[in-house]
């Protein structure tokens, strides 16, 4: 099946290669602080909640609720959460991401570079195109970290990329690839993932496919987040076979009091725990690697939530990580567009 791609046209136009056109591959992924304590998440979140692509509502207030109460209590709360799951060499989502940036590096020609950069945080977008610049690059393929498109992660990769560029003393050729969500390698991968969990673990009756969940109002705004993620849900199901009363769809991590992307995992969750079901797994595909929301929220806040509910236990699945499957996939796609657009 294609992968989803809204190029632009004047970034994948046909373009007289010079003769020293070199390519490389910028990965992006959301981001980390430095470290897990109060300060480092502070100055990580303030980066992260005022960009106007995660969080849409007017910005004076905005900025105003943000400085004065979201900085002053989450970042002390958020910290302890990371400390959950920090390990001795570092962030996993940072770990993990550069894992399979290296990985990735050994399975397209060796003259093509990978550089690791994240939205927010380091490394940065500018760091890494700097990097790829410095090694001669003039045609960069970027691919985010986000297996569906949506304006609050996707989006804010290009905004950072168009910045960086505006503002470097060099001009690069720009291929932008959009998404991945149905992409046959991906849902491939995932499906094995499970399988081979399954094999290790046993299989529960119930699947829950939990994505990080975004506002409502994002669906009338035009965000195709919300379809793409059914559509993975839906192929990943029919990939494992599963009847429709063997799996759910949910979404995780809302914030605030408005409404979002439901069903929510929680409410979920205590409805199969008032139903009887006792053992669940779940597993979140919109992750490329294991992070905060799913070590902490899921591995253990949810699993947690839901002994409490009633059940005995919810197994999480981990994410693809740096798996070779995942770097097989990803090098499928940078091969692909390095073909059509280069």
């Amino acid at each position: 099946m294609p992968i989803d791609v809204m190029p632009n046209p004047a970034d994948t136009a046909p373009v007289q290669s010079a003769p020293n056109d070199s390519v490389g591959v910028l990965l992006v992924n959301l981001g980390t602080p430095d470290e897990p304590t109060t300060p480092a998440v502070r100055r990580y979140l303030r980066q992260f909640l005022s960009d106007p692509r995660v969080v849409d509502l007017p910005r004076f207030l905005w900025l105003f609720i943000l400085n004065c109460i979201i900085l002053v209590i989450r970042p002390s709360r958020s910290a302890r959460a990371y400390q959950a799951i920090w390990t001795e060499e570092g962030s996993p989502l940072l770990l993990y991401s550069e894992a399979l940036a290296k990985s990735l590096q050994t399975r397209i020609p060796a003259d093509i570079p990978v550089e690791l950069a994240m939205t927010y945080g380091k490394p940065s977008v500018a760091s890494g195109i700097d990097a790829l610049a410095a090694k001669g690059v003039t045609r960069m393929i970027v691919l985010p970290m986000y297996p569906q498109y949506s304006f609050t992660t996707t989006a804010a990769v290009y905004d950072a990329v168009d910045s960086a560029l505006e503002k470097a003393s060099y001009s690069m050729h720009v291929v932008r690839i959009q998404g991945y969500y149905n992409e046959e390698d991906y849902i491939a991968a995932h499906r094995d993932n499970i399988r081979e969990f399954w094999d290790q673990n046993g299989k529960k009756n119930t699947l829950l496919m939990s994505f990080h969940g975004l506002p409502a109002n994002s669906v009338r705004k035009g965000d195709p987040y919300f379809c793409q993620c059914k559509e993975t849900a839906i192929q990943l199901a029919n990939a494992l076979e599963l009847g429709d009363d063997d799996w759910e769809l949910c979404f995780q991590s809302r914030v605030g009091k408005q409404k979002w992307l439901q069903p929510y995992t929680e409410d979920v969750l205590d409805e199969l725990a008032e139903a009887g079901v006792k053992d669940l797994d779940v597993v979140s595909p919109g992750f490329s690697v294991d992070c905060l929301e799913t070590l902490e929220e899921i591995a253990i806040g949810y699993a947690e939530d839901f002994v409490e509910a009633g059940g005995n236990a919810l197994n999480y699945i981990p994410a693809l990580n740096d798996s070779d499957a995942h770097a097989a996939l990803m090098a499928g796609i940078i091969n692909r567009y390095r073909e059509k657009y280069t």
